[in-house]
């Protein structure tokens, strides 16, 4: 048997909070988790939607239906199957919906890239990838990937904003997990602010508006 591949052109689907226009100061591109979809994950950021804030929701490539056969669908960003080609869709995805939003935009605009859960790793090996344009990494409920190697692109991430956010009963947090972070920090010399909250794997609204007063 012999494996090949193609490149075909793919729909992407976005969704927006906000205008784009000359108004525009922050962006926000925010990466759903696992079995989610874009315009219901992007209400959990409605309260960012200030009149100076744009805010893109992209949903992953990939969909499913959640329970068996039928009801409501999610989408995911990939899985271990053909994973190097499906890391390499969707960071080339996220990097030209990025240029095509900043084009919309004024010549500067503070950029905060945010994943939520599997979005973590998604926008992390998109950063590490293709160093896109930004100035707030958020990972939320999530951790970096283990297999990324930070320390060769030590310079680029020591001129951003590295934050972490979690609750305490995350179940997939455990204490275990989060000796990842630390390995993580100490073998490549970067350093993720963290934010433990009392909650789940969840994006409280109060929790969200301590990050915005931090970033702001």
């Amino acid at each position: 048997m012999l494996h090949q591949t193609i490149v075909v052109p793919r729909t992407a689907h976005y969704y927006l909070l906000g205008q784009p226009g000359p108004h525009i100061r922050r962006l926000w591109i925010v990466c759903h988790g696992y079995g989610q979809v874009a315009d219901e994950f992007l209400e959990e950021f409605r309260l960012l939607d200030d009149g100076a804030t744009l805010i893109v929701a992209p949903e992953g490539l990939n969909h499913f239906y959640r329970k068996g056969f039928d009801g409501p669908p999610g989408a995911n960003w990939m899985t271990r199957r053909h994973r190097e080609t499906e890391i390499s869709d969707y960071a080339q995805y996220l990097q030209e919906l990025l240029t095509h939003c900043l084009t919309l935009l004024p010549t500067y605009v503070r950029v905060v890239l945010l994943g939520f859960s599997q979005g973590t790793a998604t926008v992390c090996r998109w950063v590490m990838r293709l160093q896109p344009q930004f100035d707030d990494l958020v990972l939320w409920a999530g951790l970096p990937p283990e297999d990324l190697d930070y320390a060769a692109q030590r310079n680029y991430l020591q001129t951003k904003n590295l934050y972490l956010l979690y609750g305490t009963n995350d179940p997939f947090l455990t204490p275990d997990r989060l000796d990842i972070l630390q390995k993580i920090e100490n073998d490549n010399g970067v350093n993720f602010k963290n934010t433990a909250f009392e909650g789940g794997h969840e994006i409280p609204a109060a929790e969200l508006r301590a990050l915005l007063e931090r970033l702001n």
